[in-house]
């Protein structure tokens, strides 16, 4: 049995079970949409994150559990460049910034956003890049 390649159509990308493949194999258009995706699922759960109503660590369990979750979900077959791996990061720092709050500085006592590296000694996870990894 002979089989016509010319009544196939060429797919460009094709959703499958929740990941987006492209015909290049490009995981770009994947994280994008997942973070794109996900901030809605942020945005609704935002106001819990800032509550000061809930403990941080329940925080930390939300943020791990529902946006972590599902940001990460088929990122095994993902090959981080630079550009990736920074725009993961400003989507957790954002996050995160959201769950600890400002600092009052200490000298001159006005609140101030915290740093990056204020992160790594406040949340003693690994971050999103090195889970991927």
């Amino acid at each position: 049995m002979k089989i016509d390649n010319s009544s196939f159509e060429r797919v460009e990308e094709l959703k499958y079970l929740g990941a987006t493949l492209t015909h290049q194999n490009s995981v770009q258009e994947e994280i994008k949409s997942r973070l794109k995706s996900e901030n809605a699922g942020y945005y609704s759960v935002r106001n819990l994150l800032s509550s000061s109503l809930l403990r941080k660590n329940l925080k930390i369990k939300i943020y791990r559990a529902i946006i972590l979750l599902f940001v990460l979900y088929g990122c095994e077959t993902w090959s981080l460049t630079l550009r990736k791996e920074r725009r993961l990061r400003v989507f957790e720092n954002r996050v995160l910034r959201r769950i600890f709050g400002p600092k009052r500085g200490e000298v001159t006592g006005v609140w101030r956003k915290l740093h990056n590296e204020e992160f790594k000694d406040l949340y003693c996870s690994p971050n999103i890049v090195q889970v991927i990894k």
